[in-house]
């Protein structure tokens, strides 16, 4: 994607526009998240979106009572726990996590694959270095060496047929056969981020609280920002009751649109591919570099952000015909 950027920052035709900061409204009112956000969509916008750092002062200051120490925003995420072999029969859904420490616990929400131990399931970050259990086709195998969840689910895959899937206690028990005592191993279930902002807006500015997210059974879990630690944010129950912001258009929007001619030297590139698109708008919002100021991509009226020359102005010239 990197190579691609490069040839793709000397494209086409393309427009952006331009908006202040948001603009927040704290509610002192104790309500669910969903009830929050029903109330947002109400009065003002949604439930606060942030996405840089000057937007999470701005929150906080938004905050009229200062005693209050935890609000609602609009980040939520769903919690899909799967298997690497993509198993989801009768017993996709067995579960043996450590109760002692409360697992799965989403430290620092950066815990999305899970490593097994002789007091259970823990979930962990992907990138740290563990043994892990394969699974042959007819039993576990305990492999003893340090990789990543990835590195160690291709090695399984190379070798074996996957990542161990554990579906019941018998196949518990056998993987406690075969791994050493008190060892932790990777096994196969994993789930992907899937944060979300109810407006839709790009998830690339994070600010999280370094401490336990308990997940629990929950298959949803909601934001809030913890203002007596800066405005970090961490998950609670989407059911528990807090104040909240919401977030509306601000009264003055200020609105620039710039078109450019660019070349693409890789004539393979699409680059009206969603994936492209927003890679690139990333790379512009980087390089602008300036507080308050977002970058949107404008549509033509046949949905397309960008078209070749030619057939730009063979558009351009029957329009003018047909006047």
């Amino acid at each position: 994607m990197e190579r691609i950027l490069l040839a793709v920052l000397c494209l086409s035709v393309w427009s952006i526009s331009t908006c202040l900061l948001h603009q927040y409204h704290y509610v002192h009112e104790l309500k669910t998240w969903t009830e929050a956000q029903s109330y947002c969509r109400r009065h003002y916008t949604d439930l606060a979106t942030i996405e840089n750092s000057s937007e999470v002062d701005q929150l906080i200051n938004a905050v009229s009572d200062k005693s209050v120490s935890e609000v609602w925003i609009g980040l939520f995420s769903e919690v899909d726990w799967r298997w690497s072999d993509g198993y989801t029969g009768n017993e996709s859904g067995y579960r043996r996590w450590c109760a002692g420490w409360s697992e799965p616990n989403f430290w620092a929400a950066d815990q999305f694959c899970v490593f097994y131990c002789s007091s259970g399931w823990w979930d962990y970050g992907c990138e740290e270095g563990l043994p892990f259990i394969c699974f042959s086709g007819t039993q576990f195998v305990y492999i003893n060496q340090s990789l990543s969840w990835t590195a160690a689910q291709s090695y399984c895959r190379s070798n074996y047929v996957d990542l161990a899937t554990v579906k019941n206690p018998s196949d518990d028990q056998m993987i406690q056969n075969v791994t050493p005592s008190d060892s932790s191993a990777w096994i196969g279930l994993f789930r992907n981020p899937n944060f979300n902002w109810p407006d839709g807006s790009s998830f690339s500015f994070t600010y999280w609280y370094d401490d336990f997210n308990p997940l629990n059974s929950l298959k949803i879990i909601c934001g809030v920002a913890y203002l007596k630690n800066s405005g970090k944010w961490r998950f609670v129950p989407c059911d528990n009751r807090r104040p909240f912001v919401c977030h509306g258009t601000p009264s003055v929007v200020k609105k620039q649109t710039v078109k450019l001619r660019m070349k693409v030297e890789d004539s393979s590139v699409d680059l009206n591919d969603p994936v492209i698109r927003a890679d690139i708008l990333k790379k512009l919002q980087e390089k602008l570099n300036m507080t308050g100021v977002t970058l949107k991509w404008g549509e033509q009226p046949d949905g397309k952000v960008f078209h070749k020359m030619k057939e730009h102005r063979q558009k351009k010239n029957k329009k003018k015909t047909e006047l």
